[in-house]
């Protein structure tokens, strides 16, 4: 696959790769030697990367060069670490994902290989997921004596229920791609090795067709009406609601769907 991380609006490390397809963006997690985990440069990167989305891309289809999507963080970086460095990479780590949570634009996860600990965090953030049947998941932190620190124990327990975190850091169970898409709803695509990739791009082309204002209202309202109670939930979508509608853009699609349903002869 082509690199053009030249072309980004800022540079990025070598351990970033970007390719651009129309409207949407290809982001390689360019570790491959060391399974994609998570260095200081690789999440800095990151982050930079989804700070700085040019207006004309629609998506980001996020994936690991090589056989594995991420294996976590790179314990290399935490054996000499202090108490306050902990604290400095577990805040590094949350602001990224938190980030990409709330996205400006759709992000697609492919998931292959290895997602461990905090692969498996940082695929949480992403909106939608695609998992290769070769995928698998595990959060080994319990043994070996750490805690998930980029907001998994947030997003994780709501993806897949607080009871299987606690049993996945405890106990190391390892999860089949094909076990936690049916019995874990982790992914919502499941496809065959090697297809993950052009089935993202492929719906996140699908995806950025759609009026801008909608997809912004989705991906940043639907994850706070949750954490809110009923009726504040309610009022945000309320607000929603008329945001999208009121906006031109949308107004146009909605007189053209409803003029080529009129203009439909109705069989009995």
């Amino acid at each position: 696959m082509s690199d053009n991380t030249s072309s980004w609006p800022i540079p990025l490390p070598a351990c970033i790769q970007v390719e651009r397809r129309g409207n949407v963006a290809l982001l390689g997690l360019n570790r491959p030697e060391k399974r994609n985990a998570l260095s200081d440069e690789l999440v800095l990167g990151l982050q930079a990367f989804f700070s700085t989305i040019p207006s004309d891309v629609k998506g980001v289809v996020m994936y690991g060069v090589g056989d594995n999507f991420c294996a976590g963080l790179d314990l290399n970086e935490l054996k000499e670490t202090s108490t306050a460095e902990g604290f400095e990479t577990v805040i590094i780590g949350q602001r990224l994902n938190e980030t990409i949570q709330y996205c400006k634009v759709p992000v697609l996860a492919v998931l292959h290989g290895a997602v461990i600990g905090g692969g498996l965090e940082l695929a949480a953030a992403a909106h939608i997921r695609v998992a290769e049947k070769g995928a698998y998941y595990a959060l080994p932190e319990g043994t070996r004596g750490i805690f998930l620190g980029s907001g998994g124990t947030v997003r994780l327990p709501r993806l897949i229920g607080a009871s299987t975190v606690i049993d996945m850091m405890l106990s190391g169970r390892v999860y089949e791609a094909q076990e936690a898409h049916q019995l874990l709803r982790l992914s919502q695509y499941l496809v065959e090795a090697g297809e993950g990739l052009e089935k993202a791009v492929a719906l996140a082309e699908k995806i950025g067709k759609n009026a801008p204002l909608a997809n912004f209202a989705v991906i940043q309202a639907i994850p706070r009406i949750v954490e809110q109670d009923p009726n504040n939930g309610l009022f945000t979508e309320m607000l929603m609601v008329g945001i999208a509608q009121g906006d031109d853009e949308a107004k146009l699609r909605l007189r053209d769907f409803l003029d080529r349903k009129a203009g439909k002869v109705v069989r009995g």
